[in-house]
């Protein structure tokens, strides 16, 4: 597959979680959407944030998603699908997605960037650490691409003004 076609994938499946994020913050969660793609392309899973309506402080998208992909589908099956985010995942998340085996991360806007939207808003604790360097230190080779330019200021659009 050319990088050209790879790429615009990635933007396609990328802006549908956008289009998750918005849902999310529509239903009172913090704007974060992800979603779970098979080798083949096939959408899998849509997930948005639920930590604040269901009360639960893992409630990310990606560990949701995650979680639930993990008790439907075998490791073997994981590692062929990526995960698809708006916001490169947090600490918790980036470990969720390594237990869970899944094979791939794509990310539209990295963790740092969102800080500056986020502050010091204790709803999200924000820490300054990519994703790729929690991975490092694990025995996985788990891909990690992104951020995208192309996209970053449409996810940045979704948390303007929701932070302060």
């Amino acid at each position: 597959m050319e990088v050209s076609k790879i790429k615009k994938d990635h933007l396609y499946y990328l802006k549908r979680c956008i289009e998750i994020s918005k849902q999310a913050k529509k239903n009172g969660n913090t704007p974060f959407g992800a979603l779970l793609v098979d080798d083949a392309g096939n959408i899998l899973f849509e997930q948005e944030n639920i930590e604040i309506t269901e009360h639960i402080c893992t409630g990310h998208a990606e560990t949701t998603l995650a979680a639930r992909a993990s008790k439907k589908y075998s490791k073997d099956f994981l590692w062929g699908c990526t995960l698809y985010t708006t916001a490169e995942p947090c600490a918790m998340c980036t470990g969720t997605i390594y237990w869970g085996n899944i094979g791939t991360i794509v990310f539209g806007m990295t963790e740092r960037r969102l800080l500056e939207f986020t502050g010091n808003n204790p709803q999200n604790p924000t820490f300054d650490l990519p994703a790729e360097a929690i991975l490092v230190h694990g025995q996985k080779d788990i891909k990690v691409i992104g951020p995208f330019s192309e996209i970053e200021e449409a996810i940045a659009n979704v948390h303007e003004g929701y932070w302060k």
